[in-house]
C-alpha cells in the first residue's frame, strides 16, 4: 500500500495551488477532487486580485507578495492566467454620500480615488449616470480563475504529483490521529498528512470526522454569459459591499450553534450588484449571498437570476437582458475576515487551507508559506492565522 507525505482534499484554486508548492518542495503528494473538470467557487470566480485593499499588516504583506506572485505565474507554471491589471470602478448608489464612502476606504493600502458621475462614466462608458452619485477607482489585477489552477494542476503533475479523480466521502481517523481518506469509488488513500482545501464542503468533511472548525459558508449566485460584442471596460463593484458584513454576522459566536443544524438561514441574503468581463468576450454578473446552513439547500434559480439582472441593469443597463445562465456555488469563509490555515489542534496528521474571503490574490503566496512551514520554517503569519482555527 502506497503511502504519501500529504494529501490535498480539493482540486479548485486552494488545492491545486497548495499540492503544487508541497511537491514543489520535494514531497510525495497526492490530489484528490471529484472532478476533472473545475468545478465550485474557482469555477464561478470574477477573478478578482485585490492586491490594494490589505488593511492590516498581515493582509497588506499577503497583497503584495500575492501580485508579485501573479505577475511571474505564467511563465511559472507555462501557462497563461491571463492575468492583466484593469480599472475597478466601486459604483457609489444616489443615496449615499460620495466624500462619506471615499473616507471609509482610506485605510486601506492603495485608497482608490473618487471620480464625479461624468468621469467615471467616461471611464466605464456603460454605466447608467442616473444610478450613482460618483464611483471610487483603484487599480486591480484579474485573471482566469480555471486558467490559473488548471496551470497549477498541471505544473503539479510535471513535479511528481499523483492525482486521484473521486470524491471524498471520509477521513480514515484512528484516534487522535487522521492517517489519509477514503473515496466515493470505496478506495482509501493514506498518507502522514491530510489537508482540507475543499471550500465549502470543508466544514462538513471535518464534523464528520468529529473535527469542529471555524469555516463557514455562502451560497453564491450569479450569471454568465456566452462571449458578446458588448465591452466592459472595467470591473464594475459596488462601494458599499456587503458580503464582508454578511460573513462577520455569520460567523458571530452566538450564530454558532446554528451552523450544526440544517435547514437555518441565520441572516437574510444580500445582493452585490458587479460584473466583469474576460478576454474570451463572457461575463460574470452577480452576486447573491445566502447563509443557509444545508450544503444542499433548494433555491429559487429564476427569482435570483431576476435579481440579479434588476439590480445590475440598474447600475449597467446594457447587462440586463443579455444571454446567460444562473449559476450556484458554496463560497468559504472563515471568522474576522481571515482564512482558516493550519493545523488543527486535537487532531494530528490533518490540516485545513480554506475560508478566503480575498481568496485569488492571498492564495499563491500563501499555499508557498505552507509549504516552506511544513518543511520546518518558521511563519508568523501561518502562525497568526492558526488562531482562527
Amino acid at each position: 500500500m502506497k503511502t504519501y507525505d500529504w494529501i490535498v482534499v480539493g482540486g479548485g484554486i486552494t488545492g491545486a495551488s497548495l499540492a503544487y508548492e508541497l511537491a514543489q518542495v520535494g514531497l510525495r503528494v497526492l490530489l484528490v477532487d471529484s472532478d476533472t473538470a473545475i468545478q465550485g467557487a474557482t469555477r464561478y470566480s470574477y477573478g478578482s486580485l485585490a492586491y490594494w485593499s490589505g488593511t492590516s499588516d498581515l493582509t497588506r504583506v499577503l497583497c503584495t507578495e500575492g501580485i508579485e506572485r501573479h505577475r511571474h505565474l505564467s511563465a511559472e507554471l507555462d501557462h497563461d492566467t491571463q492575468f492583466r491589471e484593469l480599472d475597478l470602478v466601486l459604483t457609489i448608489s444616489t443615496d449615499q454620500n460620495p466624500e462619506t464612502m471615499a473616507t471609509a476606504y482610506k485605510h486601506f493600502a492603495i485608497p482608490p480615488q473618487l471620480l464625479s458621475v461624468e468621469d467615471a462614466c467616461e471611464l466605464e462608458p456603460l454605466l447608467n449616470p442616473n444610478a450613482i452619485a460618483g464611483v471610487l477607482t483603484v487599480r486591480h489585477g484579474h485573471i482566469h480563475p480555471e486558467h490559473l489552477t488548471q496551470g497549477y494542476r498541471q505544473a503539479f503533475c510535471r513535479a511528481g504529483g499523483e492525482q486521484q479523480m473521486a470524491q471524498v466521502v471520509e477521513l480514515l481517523r484512528q484516534g487522535d490521529r487522521v492517517q489519509g481518506v477514503k473515496t466515493s469509488d470505496n478506495q482509501t488513500y493514506h498518507a502522514a498528512n491530510t489537508v482540507i482545501c475543499a471550500g465549502g464542503f470543508s466544514r462538513a468533511l471535518l464534523k464528520a470526522a468529529g473535527i469542529q472548525v471555524h469555516v463557514y459558508f455562502t451560497h453564491a449566485e450569479m450569471i454568465e454569459t456566452p462571449p458578446v460584442d458588448l465591452k466592459l471596460r472595467t470591473l464594475v463593484m459596488p462601494a458599499n459591499t456587503q458580503r464582508f458584513q454578511l460573513e462577520a454576522q455569520a460567523s458571530a459566536a452566538e450564530v454558532e450553534p446554528l451552523w450544526d443544524k440544517p435547514g437555518y438561514e441565520p441572516v437574510p441574503p444580500i445582493l452585490d450588484a458587479g460584473a466583469i468581463q474576460f478576454l474570451d468576450g463572457s461575463l460574470r454578473m452577480g452576486q447573491i449571498s445566502r447563509v443557509l446552513t444545508q450544503p444542499f439547500a433548494a433555491i429559487n434559480s429564476a427569482a435570483s437570476e431576476s435579481a440579479i439582472r434588476t439590480q445590475v441593469g440598474n447600475v449597467l443597463p446594457a447587462l440586463a437582458s443579455l444571454p446567460g445562465t444562473w449559476h450556484h456555488c458554496l463560497v468559504a469563509f472563515g471568522g474576522n475576515n481571515l482564512p482558516v490555515v493550519g493545523a488543527i489542534e486535537g487532531v494530528e496528521g490533518v490540516y485545513i487551507f480554506s475560508g478566503f474571503t480575498n481568496p485569488l490574490v492571498y492564495v499563491p503566496p500563501l499555499a508557498q508559506r505552507f509549504a516552506q512551514w511544513v518543511m520546518g520554517k518558521q511563519d508568523q503569519i501561518i502562525a497568526q492565522l492558526s488562531q482562527n482555527l
